[in-house]
C-alpha cells in the first residue's frame, strides 16, 4: 500500500471537528490526534483557564480553538452550538467525550450523583447531537460521511468493582444511544459510533493512577498488561474519523487491552 493511499484513507486535512471535554485526559489525547492528522478543531471544556491552555498548546499543532461550557446545562449546550455555527458552516465530526463520574456506596447512593453524571454523560451528547445536525449534514455524502464519535467505557460493557453506579449505567446507555443514532441517521450519510476506553493516563483514573501500587494492580488486571496511552485513543479516534472507517457504523470499539473480555 503506498503512501498516497495511506494518506487518503487516513488523512483528515481540511475536516472539521468538535471535541467535548478535550482540555485533558482522553478528550485532549482526541484532539491531539485530530491535529495531527489535518483537522481544524474545536475544543469545550468546563473550566475556562484549562480549555484555554489547552488550546494554546495543541494550536501549535493546526487551528484550535477553545469554548468554555458547562454541557451539563441546556445553556451551556447552546452556547458551544451557537459558536460551532457562527465560525463553521458544516461539521464533519463530532466527539462527544466530556464525562463525569460519581462514587458512593449502594445505600448512600445520592440523587446529585445520579442526576449529574446522566446530565454529562448521556444528556448532553444527544442534544448536542440533535442540535449539531444541520452542521453534520452540510458536510455528509455517501463518499464522505458526517461522523459522530460517543466516549463510552469498558465499564459500560462489563460491570465494575467500584461503587460507581450511575457512571457504568451512563457509559451502557451511550452505546446504546450510539447504536440507536447509527441506524437512524445511516440513511443520511452520518455514521454513528463509540470508543470504551479501559484504564487511561486521565483525571478521571487519577485517584487510583497517581498510587504505584494502585496502578500496578490495575495494570495487572489488563491482559496486555499495562496503562492505555495517547496514542492508543489517538489511532481509533483518527481511523473512526477518517475515509478508512467510511462502512463502519453502530460500533462500540473496546479500548482497554483486552480488559471487556475478562468477565469477574
Amino acid at each position: 500500500m503506498d503512501a498516497g493511499r495511506i494518506q487518503s484513507l487516513f488523512g483528515l486535512e481540511g475536516k472539521r471537528a468538535v471535541v467535548t471535554g478535550g482540555s485533558r485526559g482522553i478528550g485532549y489525547m482526541i484532539a491531539d490526534g485530530l491535529l495531527d492528522a489535518g483537522c481544524e478543531v474545536i475544543i469545550s471544556a468546563r473550566k475556562v483557564e484549562q480549555v484555554v491552555a489547552a488550546a494554546d498548546t495543541l494550536s501549535e499543532k493546526g487551528t484550535c480553538i477553545a469554548v468554555p461550557c458547562d454541557l451539563s446545562t441546556d445553556e451551556g449546550v447552546d452556547h458551544l452550538v451557537s459558536v460551532v455555527g457562527d465560525r463553521w458552516d458544516s461539521l464533519d465530526l463530532l466527539f462527544n467525550n466530556a464525562g463525569a463520574s460519581w462514587g458512593e456506596p449502594l445505600d448512600d447512593f445520592s440523587a446529585a450523583g445520579w442526576d449529574k453524571v446522566m446530565n454529562v454523560n448521556v444528556r448532553a451528547p444527544f442534544f448536542l447531537t440533535q442540535k449539531l445536525l444541520p452542521l453534520l449534514r452540510a458536510a455528509a455524502s455517501a463518499d464522505s460521511p458526517a461522523r459522530v464519535v460517543n466516549t463510552g467505557s469498558v465499564n459500560g460493557l462489563t460491570p465494575p468493582e467500584m461503587d460507581t453506579y450511575s457512571y457504568s449505567s451512563s457509559k451502557a446507555a451511550i452505546h446504546m444511544l450510539t447504536r440507536h443514532l447509527a441506524k437512524q441517521l445511516a440513511s443520511e450519510h452520518i455514521t454513528v459510533n463509540a470508543i470504551a476506553p479501559g484504564p487511561f493516563d486521565s483525571n478521571m483514573m487519577r485517584f487510583a493512577l497517581d498510587d504505584p501500587g494502585t496502578r500496578a494492580a490495575i495494570a495487572a488486571d489488563v491482559p496486555l498488561g499495562r496503562i492505555g496511552g495517547a496514542d492508543d485513543i489517538a489511532g481509533v479516534a483518527v481511523y473512526l474519523a477518517s475515509r478508512a472507517s467510511a462502512y463502519v457504523t453502530g460500533t462500540v470499539i473496546p479500548v482497554g487491552g483486552g480488559l471487556s473480555t475478562v468477565a469477574k
